[in-house]
């Protein structure tokens, strides 16, 4: 090589570099984006970081072609054609925030409910419901309930805190780690350097997963299990710790309700519920004394097993007497789960055989004296190193609650949560659920023009707890809270659209959607939904749904369907708060959070969401965004960060605070505050003291810096519920023995699927079909370049994805004569699809599956009409209907967990049958027009300016 052709690799490539978090994923990564020449040159992350550490994936390197995207909106748009046709006329901000005013303003007045805002995969909830509660409309809630939340409901309610952004396995000290049905895309970053460390020191790593891919596939151990089925299996492993005795005694005593004495008094109101004292404490049985006391009681040794009298005569057993009951029962061994699970007894035996021989022989511990919360002093913490992680594979079932219950159940036992080598709980959790909330949007919760009397989400603790009318019937459009779905806490969006046009419970008004793509790949039924957006009135013309706002920064399908576009910043050009109030990026020994902030300016008529949402909180005189003379109290959403209060001294951000930025956690706002984030890297972390590391929920030292942080007023400890009480009262209503009583039509219902121990039931939707028609399983997963539709349409990351095969198993392959590149119809009870198809032997024998929302409707996303994504990708959504099939009664409940209320995508079964080949997936839709001026090229190319 000549020397004038050497590359300089000193060479500047940047004129600044500017730190900012991540918006390619959920992982909320530190980078540094390179600027020059006023434009991004390159992305790199931030190794100063404390989440990724330096390290980046191609999503966040790809940050570049997601802010440059030709899909970006670049006005305010008012819709001038028929709704999904895509066509719209630009008009000023000025005219479409009147037009927003006017429609919202007039539901305030008349009919709050009218209102139905919820937001998709949006980070700043803290704020969006915050808005909402003060509009005063019951209807709102975000994404969680079509993507997790029975992950975070059982969680919550088991241990006080959950798997992702609740905490983490501890990745240094851990031996045994076990994953269930966790997405290559989820919180990538952090679980490839945990999974590297695994490797370092030759720990385990086992997956439970029906494909081996990604995460899988450097699996030391991979279990190929049916989809719904991972609770079986759990119990299964539950049984064998049980009947080998390998359970932590000293640790359920100490931590649990195990031995919380429960009332036996079969067709009384108190059945099943804890037994409690004159002051509401409940009561355990002491061995040495023979007496029934309080829990928690100084030096009383309490019974794990026993059946006591109490003082009024009635009988109780502690609630670990039916936890082993239940699960020593043979219907739970390892040879009667197999078929159904599709594992072998000698696999579920080996699992249980290896958590028990880590847990307990394996054992770990740190010298570092401790107090806990009964205020006895220990010397050390001591470790069960067994870990495990869990994500969507396990929640997008119907039975998704009980099977994240029962593996939550599992680390309890085995006393590896929140100690060296486990579980780690990760800041502001653990909580308990009294900590927590009660659901608001009953009828004296709200009324016109005045806020809700408190929030919208919130943990019920009991029946007398739901959003129900006198009749028994839902006060929300998603029928959330109701007898539908006591526990829905984070709502169940995927119900709205069909809820309104059916008008059930009510009609809406206006529909308020950020960022939630509904109508395409975030909706059950596509076709179905799309048409119930376009569905008009027959007596007076107009749209059922008669008002749809939208806003988002991209062309996505849901946007030919709004009636008024509010666009959106891209993560670049905008302020965002990773808040302790909403979703922080904390880890288990240390308090964090961050901020976006715009790195570079809008080139385009856009506004970032946020600030146009406090902007018509203003003009609407919402209290909390405007004085008693209307006039503005945030100038924008950086100024709300800055000022806003939640408590006094509690702000969205916990870092900088107080009037020299020297306070953390509590303290007045801090003027600087943002400033001083970004010159941080922008973030936010203050360490949590060793002595408050582990035993978070019964450690007096967390405990304190927990109140000193303000993430409480008062101490929180928790007790971890094995026996969920909550569940018993609304089995009561169910048998008409506690008000309020359980409606005739869901009462079998709740008996089935409400069991106070963890349970499995088979997945609804595949209970109500003929198994033998519709043999195999049908799910997707979404792949590691990819974060749902935003990311799929990303240039760069196309060239690793740009169409979605199913991949069918190699047997089933062989049986109907199938080679790569052929084409099949996937036939559900619902619908059909034709797919080009690729042959697959690491996969569940009865098992097809694809990647996630890599398919696009034609004109969407900015991508030519004749794009692959369009042409051969394809939704598995079209198979699923919103609504299970018709019950013998004819009731139809949706698709969904009885319990929270969480979209079952998961449960889908289907048959395949060999097609002709075909050169475009099936169905097809209707191109939509490209809204908007920005210019669409054949060929997009960057950076060629630097490369002279």
């Amino acid at each position: 090589m000549k020397p004038r052709e050497r590359v300089a690799l000193s060479r500047p490539v940047a004129d600044e570099v500017r730190k900012t978090t991540c918006y390619m994923c959920a992982c909320r990564c530190g980078i540094n984006v390179h600027i020059k020449d006023g434009k991004i040159r390159y992305i790199e992350g931030n190794r100063d970081h404390p989440v990724n550490k330096g390290v980046l994936c191609a999503k966040g390197s790809a940050g570049i072609m997601q802010h440059y995207a030709p899909a970006r909106l670049r006005a305010p748009l008012k819709r001038v054609g028929p709704r999904g046709s895509g066509e719209f006329q630009e008009i000023s901000w000025e005219e479409a925030l009147s037009i927003a005013t006017g429609w919202l303003g007039e539901v305030r007045n008349t009919d709050p409910k009218k209102l139905a805002f919820f937001t998709g995969r949006d980070q700043s909830q803290s704020l969006t419901g915050y808005w909402a509660q003060q509009y005063g409309t019951p209807n709102y809630a975000a994404h969680g309930g079509f993507c997790s939340v029975n992950m975070a409901a059982a969680g919550i309610m088991t241990i006080g805190g959950a798997f992702w952004e609740f905490g983490a396995p501890d990745w240094d000290r851990t031996k045994l780690f076990v994953m269930f049905g966790v997405a290559e895309d989820h919180d990538s970053n952090p679980i490839k350097m945990g999974i590297a460390k695994l490797k370092q020191r030759g720990a385990r790593f086992v997956s439970v997963n029906p494909v081996r891919t990604g995460y899988s596939a450097v699996a030391d151990n991979w279990i190929g299990i049916r989809p719904g089925t991972d609770g079986l299996m759990i119990l299964s492993v539950v049984h064998e710790l049980l009947k080998a005795r390998k359970i932590d005694v000293d640790y359920l005593v100490r931590y649990s309700n195990a031995t919380w004495l429960v009332i036996d008094a079969p067709g009384t109101a108190d059945h099943g519920l804890f037994a409690r004292d004159g002051e509401g404490k409940t009561l355990i049985h002491e061995t040495v004394t023979e007496q029934v006391v309080p829990f928690g009681t100084r030096g009383a040794r309490a019974a794990l097993s026993g059946r006591v009298r109490l003082e009024d005569g009635r009988f109780a057993v502690p609630s670990f007497q039916l936890l082993a009951e239940k699960y020593l029962d043979e219907r739970y061994a390892p040879e009667n789960v197999a078929a159904e699970t599709g594992i072998s007894a000698e696999t579920i035996r080996g699992l249980a055989s290896e958590i028990a021989r880590v847990a307990f022989d394996e054992a770990i511990s740190i010298d570092q004296p401790w107090t806990d919360t009964n205020g006895e002093r220990h010397q050390a913490y001591i470790g069960r190193p067994v870990s495990f992680h869990a994500m969507r594979g396990l929640s997008a079932h119907s039975n998704g609650f009980q099977t994240t219950r029962a593996l939550h159940i599992l680390q309890v036992l085995i006393g590896a949560v929140d100690c060296p080598g486990g579980f780690r709980f990760e800041p502001p959790y653990p909580k308990p659920v009294g900590a927590h909330p009660t659901p608001h949007g009953r009828a004296e919760h709200f009324g016109s023009n005045k806020p809700m009397s408190g929030p919208h989400l919130g943990f019920p603790r009991g029946p007398e707890d739901m959003l129900i009318d006198a009749d028994g019937q839902p006060t929300r459009i998603d029928k959330a809270f109701s007898w539908d779905a006591p526990f829905a806490v984070h709502g169940a969006m995927h119900m709205v659209i069909a809820n309104a046009h059916a008008g059930d419970p009510y009609p809406v008004d206006v529909l308020f959607l950020y960022m939630a793509n509904m109508a395409w790949n975030s909706s059950m039924n596509t076709a179905g939904v799309i048409k119930m957006l376009e569905d008009k009135d027959e007596k007076t013309g107009e749209y059922r749904i008669p008002k749809i706002i939208y806003s988002d920064a991209y062309a996505s399908e849901m946007v030919a369907y709004a009636d008024l576009v509010l666009p959106d910043t891209t993560y670049l050009e905008r302020y965002d708060c990773i808040s302790l109030l909403d979703r922080p990026i904390s880890e288990p020994d240390a308090v964090q959070d961050a901020i976006r902030w715009p790195v570079l300016q809008p080139d385009r008529d856009v506004r970032a969401f946020q600030s146009v949402l406090i902007d018509l909180g203003a003009r609407l005189r919402l209290p909390g965004f405007a004085d008693n003379h209307g006039k503005p109290l945030y100038k924008d959403y950086a100024d709300y960060i800055v000022r806003h209060e939640r408590r006094p001294g509690i702000g969205p951000l916990a870092g900088f605070r107080g009037s020299n930025g020297d306070r953390a956690g509590r303290g007045a706002a801090n003027r600087d505050q943002l400033k001083r984030y970004i010159d941080n890297g922008s973030f936010f972390s203050t360490h949590i003291p060793m002595e408050a590391q582990f035993f978070k929920h019964a450690n007096q030292a967390y405990q304190d810096f927990a109140v000193r942080m303000g993430f409480f007023d008062t101490p929180q400890p928790v007790i971890f519920q094995l026996y969920q009480e909550s569940l018993q009262k609304f089995r009561l209503s169910a048998q008409g023995l506690r008000e309020p009583h359980a409606p005739q039509t869901h009462r079998q219902r709740i008996l089935e699927a409400f069991d106070p121990l963890p349970d499995w039931y088979r997945p609804l939707g595949e209970a109500l079909i003929d198994r033998t028609e519709y043999p195999y399983h049908a799910i997707t997963q979404r792949p590691a370049a990819m974060y749902h539709s935003w990311g799929s349409m990303n240039a760069w990351l196309r060239q690793i994805h740009t169409k979605n095969p199913l991949y069918v198993p190699g047997p089933l392959c062989d049986e109907l004569s199938l080679d790569d590149g052929d084409w099949v119809w996937v036939i559900s009870h619902h619908g059909r699809i034709k797919v080009e198809v690729a042959r697959m032997e690491a996969v569940n024998s009865s098992t097809l599956w694809t990647w996630n929302a890599i398919g696009k409707r034609k004109g969407a996303w900015g991508l030519d009409k004749g794009a692959p994504e369009a042409k051969k990708g394809f939704l598995l959504n079209h198979l699923i209907h919103e609504l299970l099939p018709p019950r013998e009664d004819g009731m139809r409940w949706s698709n969904s967990d009885p319990i929270t209320g969480q979209a079952a995508w998961y449960d889908l079964r289907v048959r395949i049958e060999k097609a002709d080949p075909a050169s475009n997936s099936e169905p097809q839709f209707p191109a939509v027009a490209r809204p908007g001026p920005e210019p669409h090229p054949d060929e997009l190319r960057y950076g060629q300016e630097w490369t002279s």
